[in-house]
């Protein structure tokens, strides 16, 4: 895989139904695709995760847009309902089209969910799921697998090993999905929702983070008619 220098990043601001949200744009230089992540709703674009993918993923061509939601550029707390995320998500979409890229729609927990139900609608050419909630904590009745499952088109989990809103065994059991759904599984040993991993756990946080972002730049690397 060749690499390239990434250019510095640049903030845009663009409106919505639900206010105004905020692109924070990691530009490769010589790009094959964007991939837009979304944040969780706890937590901002400053989510480990999505830091190691907008710093490894730019020099492998692929440019990372982190898209802060209205509520998050607000300042408030606490998220609102998904309809106002998916709200926001559908408003910012032209402007993630706009450098005429393919864009990989993607973000991490409630990012992912916002990702997976509007992929197919907004023409998105996969979904990076990161930490997708498929249940709250200790309820896997509540299952949000349904999401996961009609995106409808190519879908890579990557989910932590001792993450409780979903463990990665716990795929195993999913049925089939919608046509184009075909989604693969990377599981980060040992980490929790946000990829934390334990200090006693035999590998590192940012040997976790590498099988991370390796991971998912290998899975860029295929084009998604392939698959």
């Amino acid at each position: 895989m060749t690499s390239d220098t990434a250019a510095e990043p640049d903030q845009q601001t663009v409106e919505t139904p639900a206010g105004d949200a905020r692109i924070t744009w990691h530009p490769a230089k010589r790009p094959r695709r964007v991939l837009a992540l979304g944040h969780g709703a706890g937590g901002g674009i400053e989510a480990r995760d999505l830091r190691a993918l907008a710093a490894a993923l730019p020099p492998l061509g692929i440019t990372v847009a982190l898209v802060e939601q209205p509520w998050r550029v607000a300042g408030k707390k606490p998220a609102p309902a998904p309809k106002t995320l998916d709200t926001g998500w559908r408003a910012l979409w032209p402007a993630l089209e706009k450098p005429g890229l393919p864009v990989v729609a993607g973000g991490r927990s409630a990012g992912a969910r916002v990702a997976c139900r509007t992929a197919r609608e907004l023409g998105a050419h996969a979904v990076l799921a990161l930490s997708f909630p498929l249940h709250p904590p200790g309820r896997p009745e509540k299952s949000r697998a349904a999401e996961l499952l009609e995106a409808g088109v190519p879908t890579l989990v990557v989910q932590g090993g001792n993450d409780p809103f979903g463990r990665p065994d716990e795929y195993a059991e999913l049925p089939g999905g919608a046509p184009g759904s075909v989604y693969e599984l990377l599981e980060v040993p040992y980490g929790d929702h946000g990829f934390a991993v334990p200090k006693r756990a035999p590998l590192s946080q940012d040997e976790a983070l590498d099988i991370l972002t390796e991971g998912v730049a290998a899975w860029l690397a295929v084009p998604a008619a392939a698959r």
